[in-house]
């Protein structure tokens, strides 16, 4: 929906990013190696800037792992999870061959219990984590920054299983950009950036719009998708202005529509008629189901139901609006005063079942720093978080129907202490107090759900052994209030007889995490350990007479993770990574999961500057797993009377597979490059190894989700780049 007319910008009063570290150009221990690539310094300039620099912008020094715009570029990573996918500790899970909902993974945690900040600020709102992250364009990003474990920032409590801040491209000159690639199954994208700067310096505009579009794909030709066609569209602008010395105001607005569509392949016939678009197959719902969906009743044969019956369709729009005023008090105090809005709407159909809701979010903060000597310095200041989702369906006309509208709000009291004990020591304490209320309004859920008030503290220690060795420990507490029915099991497509919630406590997080960086001239290596427990966790079930009811897990739930990235500098031309992970899921944890998360992980980069060429090359391996570990059970196929086929069983052993990226780079002129490349040249995925994602559960009736590889086979793709 765009943006309301009754928003009052005058109102908003908003903070920016964390501080930027500067980059030098070998890449930084605190960051992984194995990603992370050599920035360009940024001129500093103006109040904002040069108070990131003095490092009296202070959030916090954990160990954050840096994903730079260079990167994004080798990857030719078109969205939010293409950028961050299997970097270390971040698994992006797709959810539903149909829909292709992703949850980003932090540490082994689920997605939902990570929280996307922009610019330093919260505009993605409950329903956003959903569908809209493959909406969220990488044009224009200047980097990523991964902050693992609970409480990893000020202002996201939240983040169970850490932050994924996501920086806008400052503009530092005039200047301007155009990327377009084009390849199989659809891929397009044009992405245009363009920055202005005032002949003063003072004025500093950056505009970015990204338009991509991506096919439908059925590897196994069954006239059922196993990815869904996608487009998207987005238009940000950022404006930053000195007002003086002292005094520096952000304004930031973007607006995202995307559309998907998956199901029945487009452009076949069906028993319906011929699916030739979106609006034919809707407009098809007759609300009379098929006796037989697939030839001989199994799902790696020919679909030949009406192509309602599986299509699953999400059109989502949203606005995000943020402005920020920082001004410096004198040489020992500044303060942000900050808010952000988002207004998220998701208009979608499921098979049949007709769903609508708008998430409007609210956001207000004041943050004061304080200089109080050369050892300390101290950030202190409140925020307030307002969230309203309302939701419309086709199952209304029950009377006993319960919708899951809500309302959340959450005030909150923080104080940080960051304190350079020694030369070679810093400590960051940091307390925060929340009072949380969660309301599902329906007037057949009376009274609250969630009225607690919370205290959650966080300490961050940097220790340098010497020039080269680093020890980083954190430790924190965090909380999340588990609202949403698209958290687990995709729950929303059995609800037309409505929603039922059994919530009265926050999830709650303990979590540590010991890290250890090393910073040679030409290697580099940072090695982790994890550790996080989570009380009440969310989980999805159903009532007797088959209501989707959200509730939560007696038994406490843990995960551990470990890994090692290593990078080296073989030659001034060729940098190598390699990243080795495992997580370790106890029993609770595992049977929290809709999909088998991983287990095992390797990854191995080159990037190679050869004649005039850049080849990049990521090579991943995935670990086999136990798919009954995380509750799989399904058939191929059912005979006439809707039972199982014993002997259709689908195979709960999933095979370890490897996946390999390439893309090649040629300077043109000073101003243009020519790239192609090839995603999953090894043509690797789960349906070509024979197993479909499609299947029957032990009661006959079809799901999409038994999912545990690679949907999307190769692609090849090729662009141009260029620059004014």
């Amino acid at each position: 929906m765009y943006l309301k007319s009754t928003i009052a910008l005058a109102v908003m009063l908003a903070l920016h990013a964390p501080s930027a570290l500067a980059h030098a150009k070998k890449i930084d221990p605190e960051s992984d190696p194995s990603v992370q690539h050599p920035m360009e310094s940024i001129e500093v300039r103006g109040v904002r800037q040069r108070l990131e620099k003095a490092g009296l912008l202070s959030d916090n020094i954990q160990k954050t792992e840096v994903i730079s715009s260079e990167f994004i570029d080798n990857r030719n990573a078109v969205n939010l999870t293409e950028a961050i996918d299997n970097t270390p500790g971040v698994r992006v899970s797709n959810e539903c061959s149909m829909c292709g909902v992703k949850r980003i993974m932090l540490n082994g945690l689920r997605g939902e219990q990570t929280t996307l900040l922009v610019d330093g600020l919260p505009v993605h709102a409950m329903i956003a984590g959903y569908y809209a992250v493959d909406a969220i364009p990488t044009t224009g990003i200047d980097r990523i920054e991964v902050a693992r474990g609970a409480g990893a920032s000020l202002i996201a409590p939240e983040a169970i299983g850490g932050t994924i801040n996501i920086i806008t491209k400052t503009a530092v000159e005039n200047g301007a950009s155009v990327d377009v690639s084009v390849g199989e199954d659809g891929n397009r994208k044009i992405g245009i950036l363009g920055t202005g700067v005032s002949e003063d310096g003072k004025t500093r505009a950056t505009l970015i719009a990204q338009y991509d579009n991506r096919d439908q794909v059925d590897e196994d030709n069954n006239r059922v998708n196993e990815a869904p066609a996608q487009e998207n569209r987005t238009f940000t602008v950022r404006l930053s202005q000195d007002l003086t010395d002292r005094d520096n105001l952000v304004f930031r607005y973007s607006n995202v529509d995307a559309e998907i569509f998956g199901g029945p392949v487009l452009g076949e016939q069906f028993a319906d008629g011929i699916a030739s678009s979106i609006g034919t197959v809707l407009s098809g719902f007759d609300d009379i189901s098929s006796d037989i969906l697939f030839a001989d009743n199994d799902v790696r044969n020919d679909f030949i139901g009406k192509a309602w019956e599986t299509t699953e369709w999400i059109h989502t729009q949203r606005d995000e609006v943020s402005l920020s005023w920082l001004h410096e008090l004198n040489d020992d105090w500044n303060m942000t005063l900050a808010s952000s809005y988002s207004d998220h709407t998701q208009d979608s159909f499921y098979e049949g079942f007709r769903y609508y809701a708008e998430d409007t979010m609210w956001y207000l903060d004041a943050r004061f720093n304080y200089f109080f000597n050369d050892s300390h310095l101290l950030t202190f200041g409140s925020d307030h978080r307002s969230e309203n989702m309302r939701s419309r369906s086709s199952g209304e006309s029950n009377p006993a129907y319960v919708s899951d509208s809500f309302d959340y709000d959450v005030q909150g009291f923080y104080l940080q202490d960051t304190w350079q004990a020694t030369d070679d020591l810093e400590i960051a304490m940091a307390l925060r107090y929340d009072t949380v209320r969660a309301d599902f309004i329906d007037p057949n859920k009376p009274g609250k759900e969630i009225d607690k008030s919370i205290l959650a503290p966080r300490v961050d220690i940097r220790y340098s052994h010497n020039d080269e060795w680093t020890s980083r420990l954190s430790a924190g507490r965090g909380y999340r209030a588990p609202l949403s029915f698209f958290e687990t099991d995709h729950g929303i497509l059995d609800a037309e007889l409505g929603f039922q919630i059994d919530i009265q406590e926050l999830e709650r997080s303990t979590s540590a995490t010991y890290a250890l960086s090393y910073a040679g001239d030409a290697l580099t290596m940072t090695t982790s350990v994890a550790w996080t427990e989570v009380e009440h966790l969310a989980t999805l079930t159903e009532t007797a007479e088959g209501v989707p009811l959200l509730s939560q897990l007696d038994n406490k739930a843990a995960v551990t993770t470990a890994d090692i990235a290593l990078g080296y500098d073989v030659t001034d031309d060729l940098t190598v990574g390699l990243t080795a992970e495992g997580f370790f899921y106890d029993d609770t944890f595992k049977s929290s999961y809709a999909l088998a998360p991983v287990e095992q992980r390797l990854t191995l980069n080159a990037d190679w500057l050869v004649s005039g060429w850049d080849i990049f090359a990521n090579l991943v391996w995935i670990g086999s797993r136990d798919l009954s570990d995380y509750g799989y059970e399904g058939y191929n196929q059912i005979d006439a009377n809707g039972q199982v086929i014993e002997s259709s069983r689908k195979s709960t052993n999933a095979p370890s597979y490897w996946t390999l990226d390439l893309k090649v780079t040629r300077s043109i002129t000073d101003n243009i490059d020519f790239y192609a490349g090839v995603n999953n040249l090894l043509d690797y995925t789960q349906v070509n190894e024979g197993e479909s994602p499609l299947f029957f559960d032990a009661n006959g009736s079809y799901d999409v989700a038994y999912i545990w590889g690679p949907l999307r086979g190769r692609e090849i793709y090729a662009g141009f780049k260029a620059s004014f």
